[in-house]
């Protein structure tokens, strides 16, 4: 599908970004002419090579260029203690910096098409972690960018694994893909990115997702469905809110799991405007619906035996003459009322209409989602932790476990009983945003729209976006949380 041309002068960046093109051979069996690149570890048994540069220590994501005499491209990559952390900058680090794409980087194994060819194999005696190093090199050769100029190409890369553990590194290649796209979405420039773009560009993204049913629904919809805070918070804009609903449902599938993501696709703050400062990353506000729309495409391609529905609430939060106010009082699609006291709370606001809905409607057996929805929790956990929150220790058990597995972190946070009664409001059923731990507060104001459904809500505040890059994750839009949500999914679909 087409998506709709963005209003000049914007720009909008070429979806999906390109990423390296990967082949697995056996063990012995590489192509001649590509940069060798050997991945070392260090610890007690294992050090750096005989053949490495004085002084070299295979430190995590370590590189060292081998002497001229020693033959053009041959590269040294080091893995550290060989954690799984460790194989992920391991092979984000050799994608890299051996196809020209980080200092000191410089394009090796490249024919007339100037696309780097690197061969990846372990030293002798290494045993890579397969699952790790395969999302590494996938998720390090992404580089988003809307520049006038080609960039230039991903780089093929053979790497030589067991044929055993292929079935593990194909499906680590699929969950990787879905950080890529929740990162493309989420990057995506704001004058482009209305939310109609956005629900566009998430079809075009899920095309190839075979049984995946979407619909977008637009402001009409949305107005006699009475989905109050969506058309609240996207009042202010010139360009309309849209729904997102996607569906997998394939036959035989029991358990069905809601993810539901936040879609703002930029955030002024409203009339309570946010400062200048870091207002510019305001463009991935809409991270946590890109990481659902990732983790559904993941889904599909893993065809997975669990029914899994994803909404997407999308609006864009400005600034006019019809933007909503503090002191509004908004219904919601479950008849509940919300007493707005800050229009930069507006995350919450488009997610009660979807939670709401999703009880409503979709007889959900367990509801997940995820938003960048309070600076308190980053600034409680940081950048590279995501806040969780759960109604059942097994629910929160088993978000982390997914989260251990994919190399994303989380840190359960409580929901805490005596800050309850602060979401009640005088004028209405509940205050939007009341006084106590911002990040607390907030799920304790969402949870009020789940009823008794099992429900879980991921704040990635902190880690969707990095300022500086580290490991796989790249510069912008990190596409935290996809690759738990798919996990997620794969262990309801065992129940």
């Amino acid at each position: 599908m087409t998506a709709p041309t963005p209003p000049a002068p914007f720009a909008a960046p070429t979806l999906p970004t390109p990423l390296a093109e990967i082949r697995l051979v056996d063990p012995g069996t590489g192509p001649s002419g590509a940069a060798l690149v050997r991945l070392c570890r260090a610890g007690d048994d294992a050090g750096a090579p005989s053949d490495a540069p004085s002084g070299w220590v295979p430190s995590p994501g370590a590189v060292a260029a081998l002497a001229p005499d020693q033959g053009a491209g041959r590269w040294l990559v080091g893995a550290g203690a060989a954690s799984s952390k460790d194989w992920r900058g391991a092979g984000a680090a050799a994608v890299r910096v051996a196809s020209g794409r980080s200092d000191p980087g410089e394009l090796f194994g490249a024919g007339d098409e100037g696309v780097a060819r690197l061969h990846v194999v372990p030293d002798d005696g290494v045993s890579p972690d397969w699952d790790a190093l395969a999302t590494g090199l996938l998720l390090g050769s992404h580089r988003f960018s809307v520049r006038s100029s080609a960039p230039a190409p991903p780089p093929r890369v053979t790497v030589e694994v067991p044929a055993d553990q292929r079935p593990a590194v194909e499906r680590a290649l699929v969950l990787a893909g879905a950080t890529a796209t929740a990162r493309d979405l989420a990057d995506s420039p704001s004058g482009a990115k209305s939310p109609e773009w956005f629900a566009e560009q998430a079809l075009a993204a899920l095309a190839a997702a075979d049984g995946v049913g979407a619909v977008v629904r637009d402001e009409h919809w949305l107005a006699e469905q009475g989905f109050g805070g969506v058309l609240a918070v996207g009042g202010g804009s010139s360009r309309p809110p849209r729904f997102l609903e996607l569906t997998w449902e394939p036959p035989g599938a029991g358990t069905h799991v809601v993810l539901v993501g936040k879609g703002i696709t930029f955030d002024t703050g409203g009339i309570s405007i946010k400062p200048n400062a870091g207002m510019a990353d305001m463009r991935t506000d809409c991270s946590g619906g890109a990481a659902v729309v990732g983790a559904l495409a993941a889904v599909a391609a893993l065809g997975l035996p669990v029914r899994v529905t994803g909404l997407v609430p999308l609006a864009e939060n400005h600034v006019s003459g019809s933007a909503y106010r503090p002191g509004d009082v908004v219904r919601h699609y479950d008849g509940r009322t919300t007493e707005v006291t800050n229009t930069d709370a507006e995350g919450r606001m488009v997610l009660a209409d979807a939670l709401g809905y999703a009880v409503a409607t979709l007889a959900p057996d367990v509801v997940v989602d995820v938003a960048t929805l309070t600076g308190a929790m980053k600034v409680a956990l940081g950048v590279r932790t995501g806040g969780l929150f759960a109604t059942t220790d097994d629910l929160a058990a088993d978000l982390t476990g997914a989260g251990e597995s994919t190399g994303e972190a989380w840190w359960r946070v409580p929901l805490a009983a005596g800050h309850d009664e602060d979401v009640d409001s005088r004028l209405a059923d509940v205050r939007q945003a009341p006084p106590g731990p911002g990040g607390i507060v907030a799920a304790l104001f969402l949870r009020r729209f789940v009823g008794d459904v099992p429900w879980a809500h991921l704040d990635i505040a902190g880690p969707a976006r990095c300022d500086a890059p580290h490991e796989e994750v790249a510069k912008g839009a990190t596409g935290f949380a996809a690759r738990t949500l798919v996990e997620f999914c794969a262990a309801r679909a065992s129940w």
